[in-house]
């Protein structure tokens, strides 16, 4: 199976306001597929719709082929979700909570506590699976229901902000099992603010805004989208007059970061060669010179803004 999440048309109204718009688009099998929106674009509204959660006004949503709405059941056999607050039982202990969730899916008990116990260990939560979940930080917690939603082995793996507030080694285990679960051919939903975190991680984004989808890509070609951010950056080696410097083609932004000079351009290749005659034309030199590509938060902020 090539797309694993199929979109066709999901519409959601609040009395007068449109959530979700007429959105579309396919998660492929065994990606990680990054979510991303400002507050209040749809993104909640979209996942709740695809985790059958609520029902959409019109259109579609399919799991592993299966229609969420007229087949729950088997569309919910294949997927797991992690809330973005923990839902695990704080008077129950982390091994409980683990075979708890494994019964409600119908896994074998022979099978749970092997998975169980696996999951444990790689969740660095083994030491810790008799003590109740009351008195975890809220890191263990994150991983504690990233071990649950993963009990049941499925196939697809919806994630809200799975690293939003914790530790730095939290976060970095957390990352670094997500790219092991995709590598292991798992597919995975990604919603999350951590735009940096969406691009070291994710294969495609989609960016949706005001209940549309804006953009839809990799992270490398989102980027490219935005020629106009393009940058250079340059050092020279005497005081130089930002005004004489503003003055080259096609700026379209300047500003002085430290000793550099950060140059916003459509046309980076023709400002590169404008720099270098204007250091020769003040008898200065150039001590470096770097072409800087727009961030995923800049191409972010481009296109909610745009739309």
């Amino acid at each position: 199976m090539d797309n694993v999440v199929e979109v066709q048309k999901l519409v959601k109204s609040y009395q007068k306001i449109k959530a979700v718009d007429g959105v579309e688009f396919q998660v492929k099998e065994g990606e990680i597929f990054g979510f991303l929106g400002p507050n209040g674009a749809g993104k909640t509204t979209t996942v709740r719709m695809l985790t059958g959660i609520i029902k959409p006004d019109s259109g579609k949503a399919y799991i592993m082929g299966f229609d969420v709405q007229k087949e729950p059941l088997k569309a919910k056999e294949h997927l797991g979700v992690v809330p973005e607050t923990s839902n695990a039982y704080v008077d129950l202990s982390a091994w409980q909570n683990l075979i708890l969730t494994a019964d409600l899916y119908g896994v074998p008990k022979e099978v749970a506590e092997k998975r169980a116990n696996t999951l444990l260990k790689d969740f660095n939560l083994l030491e810790r699976k008799d003590d109740k979940v009351k008195g975890f930080s809220k890191g263990m917690k994150q991983r504690l229901i990233l071990a649950m939603a993963l009990i049941n082995d499925p196939r697809l793996l919806f994630l809200d902000e799975p690293t939003s507030g914790l530790d730095i080694q939290s976060s970095i285990l957390i990352r670094k099992m997500l790219l092991h679960l995709r590598d292991k051919g798992k597919t995975i939903f990604l919603t999350t603010h951590n735009l940096e975190e969406a691009n070291h991680l994710c294969e495609r984004i989609a960016i949706i805004n005001q209940g549309k989808i804006a953009a839809i890509d990799t992270p490398e070609n989102l980027k490219n989208m935005i020629k106009k951010l393009n940058s250079i950056e340059v050092t020279f080696d005497s005081p130089v007059d930002i005004q004489k410097l503003s003055k080259l083609l096609e700026i379209h932004d300047i500003h002085k970061k430290d000793d550099k000079f950060i140059l916003n351009t459509n046309n980076v290749n023709e400002l590169i060669l404008a720099v270098t005659e204007f250091a020769k034309s003040e008898n200065i030199k150039i001590l470096s010179l770097n072409t800087l590509n727009p961030s995923l938060e800049e191409v972010f902020i481009e296109l909610t803004r745009r739309n």
